[in-house]
C-alpha cells in the first residue's frame, strides 16, 4: 500500500505528535518532543524503520475516519464482512513539561465479530537502533512489553496477550465482539526512570476530549466554513510546544516538495515568520493566551541580543540546528536526502522582523496586555531593520542561491517600521516616531522605485529581476498599497497569468526544473497552498469576491478526509506534497476565511493600515 501524504492524520499532546495512516499504521512519531529522534520513521523509510499497525485482519476491510468534533481524537471506523469496529487514537494532553507522551488506541466492537491484529516494531534514532525487548506481564490481566535503547524506553500495555517474534515485532491477534473494548497503549519514559504506571484509557480519553472541546469553544469565529476553520485552528494549536509556547512548522521531516526530488526539509522547528503569522490568526479568532506565550518564548529565544536574531529556533529556544543527512533512510517514495536540522537557520531574512512586529501589533490591538519589556524588544528589532533593510537577503522562501534584494523582504521591513509608528501614534508607547516615519517612507519609496516594473505594471521578485513571486500578493494585505492601486491590481493579474497552474493554484515562483535555478536547487515543486490562499484574499480585496470564493472552495476540497493540508499540491498527480500537516497552509486558510466571512470588517482594517501613497 502506498502511504500517500494525505492518507495520514495527526494526533498529539502539545509536546510531540504522531502521524497515523488510514491503513492503521503509525508511520511517524518523534519522542519525547517534536524535534527528538523518531521511534517510528517508516514514513521516510520502510516499516522496518519503525511502525505500529492496528487494523482488522481482513485485507478488504473498508475504512472511514473523522476527528471527534472539536478535538484531536481520531476516530476510525473499520467495516468487514463479519462486523464493524471503532478505533479511537489519541495522545492524552498533560500540563506543560509534566509527565511523558502516551499514544492510546482503543478498539470498540460496534457489531458482529471482527478479528484484529496489532504489529509494532520500535526502532529508535530514526530507525537505526534496535531496542532490547523485555516482557513485564501484569498481575491483574493484560500484558506489557518494554523496549530499551540508551536513554529511551517505550512501554506497550495491552488488554490482550502480546508475543514477540524473532524479528523484534511485538504482535497480538485478537477478536473484538459487539460491545467489547480492547486497549493498546504506548508510553514513553526515560530509560533510567522506573517503569510508568499502566495508563487509565477511559480517564485519559475523557480528559483529552475535555481539553480540546474547551479550547475549541473559546474561538470567536462564527462565520462560514466553520468546520474547516476550526480544524485548522486545532491543528495550529496541536503544533504548539506547550512548555515554551513555540510552534513547529510541521511535525515531521523530509516529506518532498517533488517526488524523488531534493527539496526535502526538516520543519520541526519554530520559524519566527510562521509562528508570528499563525499567532496573528489565533489572535483574530480569540486565542490570546497563545500570543502571550509566544511573546515570552521570543524574548527568551533572542536572549537580549536582537543583533544576532535567527529566523528559526528549536522549540525550546535553542540556536544550533545543524543540518545533516540520514543516509540509512531511503526517503519518502525514495525522495532523498532525508534531512534533520535546517541550514537556513542562520540565513539573513529581513521579512521576519515585519511579521513579528505585525503580530505584536495585532495582539495588542486585540487586547493582549501591554508589556514594557515587549516594547523594548520591538524597538530593538526595528533597529535591526534600520541597519539591514538596504542589504540583500535570502528572502521568505529561504533561497539557497545568491542573496538578492527581494521585494517582499523590503515590504515587510516597511511593515516593521509602520507598526511601530502606529504603536506610538496610538498613545500606547513613546519612541523616536519621526525617525521611524522617515525609515518607513524611505523603504516605501525604494520599493516603488526599484521593485516595480512600469512596463508590465507589476512588482517583481527582486530588484532588477523580471521574475514574479507569489509573496507579492501580500502587498495589499499588509497595507503597503491600497487594493485599488493600479500597481496592486497589475501585480495580482500578472501572478495569475505567470504563476498559476491550470487549476488556478499558485506557484511560489518559477523553478528551473532539472537545472539548478536561482534558488540553488534542482527540480520543481507543487503549487504552494498558502500562496493560493493569499490569492483568495487579494482577489477579495480588489472586489472579485465570487472568483475568490470559487478558489477558496477549490482549495478546501484539496484537504484530506480529516481536513488536513500539506505544504503543496501536485496538480498533475492530484496529491499533496511537502511536510504535513503544514502550519503555513492552515493559518493561510483561516486568514482567507476571515476575509471572505467579513469583507466589510477586513476592508475597514485594511483601509486603516494604508498610508497616503498618492505621491509614491
Amino acid at each position: 500500500m502506498t502511504a500517500l501524504i494525505e492518507d495520514h492524520a495527526l494526533v498529539g499532546d502539545l509536546h510531540t505528535a504522531a502521524l497515523i495512516h488510514r491503513g492503521g499504521s503509525v508511520t511517524w512519531q518523534s519522542l519525547p518532543d517534536f524535534d527528538s529522534p523518531a521511534a517510528f520513521a517508516s514514513l521516510v523509510g520502510t516499516p522496518e524503520h519503525g511502525s505500529w499497525d492496528v487494523r482488522p485482519a481482513a485485507s478488504d476491510a473498508q475504512v472511514r475516519r473523522r476527528y471527534l468534533p472539536g478535538t484531536l481524537v481520531l476516530e476510525t471506523i473499520w467495516t468487514t464482512l463479519d462486523g464493524q469496529v471503532r478505533v479511537l487514537d489519541f495522545m492524552p494532553t498533560r500540563p506543560p513539561g509534566q509527565g511523558n507522551p502516551q499514544l492510546i488506541r482503543i478498539v470498540h466492537g460496534e457489531h458482529g465479530v471482527v478479528p484484529m491484529s496489532s504489529r509494532i516494531l520500535v526502532r529508535f534514532a530514526y530507525g537505526k537502533v534496535e531496542p532490547r525487548l523485555v516482557r513485564h506481564p501484569h498481575q491483574f490481566g493484560g500484558d506489557r512489553y518494554a523496549a530499551f535503547a540508551g536513554p529511551d524506553a517505550l512501554y506497550l500495555d495491552a488488554s490482550i496477550a502480546l508475543s514477540k517474534r524473532q524479528d523484534g515485532i511485538v504482535e497480538a491477534d485478537f477478536v473484538v465482539r459487539a460491545g467489547e473494548r480492547q486497549v493498546l497503549a504506548l508510553s514513553y519514559q526515560p530509560s533510567h526512570l522506573p517503569a510508568p504506571p499502566r495508563p487509565d484509557p477511559a480517564a485519559a480519553l475523557e480528559s483529552t476530549i475535555g481539553f480540546w472541546s474547551d479550547w475549541s469553544a473559546r474561538s470567536t469565529y462564527s462565520g462560514p466554513y466553520q468546520e474547516a476553520v476550526q480544524r485548522s485552528l486545532i491543528t495550529l494549536k496541536a503544533l504548539t510546544y506547550a512548555p515554551t509556547g513555540g510552534m513547529v512548522a510541521a511535525p515531521a521531516t523530509s516529506l518532498p516538495e517533488e517526488i524523488r526530488g531534493e527539496r526535502n526539509w526538516d520543519y520541526r522547528y519554530t520559524w519566527l515568520r510562521d509562528a508570528a503569522i499563525a499567532l496573528s490568526v489565533l489572535v483574530l479568532t480569540g486565542h490570546l493566551e497563545e500570543a502571550a506565550a509566544w511573546r515570552d518564548w521570543l524574548a527568551r529565544a533572542i536572549a537580549g541580543d536582537p543583533a544576532t536574531v535567527q529566523i528559526m529556533y528549536s522549540i525550546k529556544g535553542g540556536r544550533d540546528l545543524p543540518e545533516s543527512t540520514l543516509h540509512h533512510l531511503p526517503g519518502y517514495e525514495t525522495s532523498q536526502p532525508v534531512r534533520i536540522g535546517n541550514g537556513a537557520a542562520h540565513q539573513p531574512q529581513l521579512d521576519v522582523f515585519g511579521e513579528v512586529l505585525d503580530a505584536f501589533h495585532l495582539a495588542e490591538e486585540a487586547g493582549l496586555a501591554p508589556c514594557d519589556d515587549a516594547f523594548a524588544l520591538q524597538s530593538a528589532l526595528l533597529a535591526q531593520v534600520e541597519a539591514r533593510w538596504h542589504l540583500p537577503d535570502a528572502g521568505i522562501w529561504e533561497m539557497r542561491g545568491p542573496e538578492r534584494h527581494f521585494v517582499h523582504s523590503k515590504v515587510m521591513g516597511w511593515v516593521a517600521a509602520d507598526r511601530m509608528v502606529r504603536r506610538i501614534e496610538s498613545g500606547h508607547a513613546t519612541g523616536p516616531v519621526e525617525k521611524w516615519r522617515k525609515l518607513r517612507d524611505a523603504i516605501h519609496a525604494d520599493v516603488c522605485a526599484y521593485g516595480y516594473d512600469p512596463v508590465r505594471n507589476t512588482f517583481t521578485q527582486s530588484y532588477g529581476s523580471v521574475e514574479l513571486d507569489a509573496s507579492l500578493l501580500l502587498i495589499p494585505l499588509v497595507g503597503f498599497l491600497p487594493p485599488d492601486d493600479k500597481r496592486v491590481i497589475g501585480t495580482i493579474e500578472a501572478i495569475q497569468h505567470e504563476l498559476a497552474t491550470g487549476d488556478g493554484l499558485i506557484l511560489r515562483y518559477r523553478t528551473a526544473g532539472a537545472a539548478t535555478g536561482a534558488d540553488g536547487l534542482t527540480g520543481d515543486e507543487g503549487a504552494f497552498l498558502a500562496c493560493s490562499f493569499w490569492l483568495v484574499e487579494a482577489l477579495t480585496m480588489i472586489g472579485r469576491t465570487a472568483e475568490a470564493t470559487r478558489l477558496f472552495e477549490k482549495l478546501l476540497a484539496l484537504a484530506n478526509d480529516v481536513g488536513l493540508l500539506a505544504e503543496e499540491y501536485d496538480c498533475v498527480a492530484r496529491r499533496q506534497l511537502g511536510n504535513f500537516p503544514q502550519a503555513f497552509s492552515h493559518f493561510a486558510l483561516v486568514s482567507a476565511a476571515l476575509r471572505l466571512a467579513s469583507p466589510e470588517q477586513t476592508a475597514a482594517r485594511d483601509e486603516a493600515l494604508v498610508l497616503d501613497t498618492a505621491g509614491a
